[in-house]
């Protein structure tokens, strides 16, 4: 059962863009994610009328290609693009 989620526990290289967000890695996506989080909610990012969006400050905007708000579904897709 511990090997169900290996692939999603491997540390993983960060980019130096999502790095900045969230700290240096390697790290587990599972890390990334919860890290991503807690940096959207400490700075209020998260749109206030639509909790699935995120307006993303100029940190954010170099991870998630240069858009300034992206739904949760697709932020994780952009995230991807940032760990190898």
């Amino acid at each position: 059962m511990a090997n169900s989620n290996s692939a999603f526990m491997k540390p993983m290289t960060v980019s130096d863009e999502l790095a900045a967000v969230v700290g240096k890695g390697p790290m587990p996506r599972s890390e990334v994610v919860k890290a991503l989080w807690v940096y959207i909610k400490k700075n209020n990012l998260q749109d206030p009328a639509n909790k699935r969006n995120i307006n993303a400050d100029e940190k954010l905007k170099k991870v998630f290609g240069g858009k300034d708000v992206v739904n949760m579904f697709e932020m994780t897709k952009l995230v991807s693009k940032h760990l190898s």
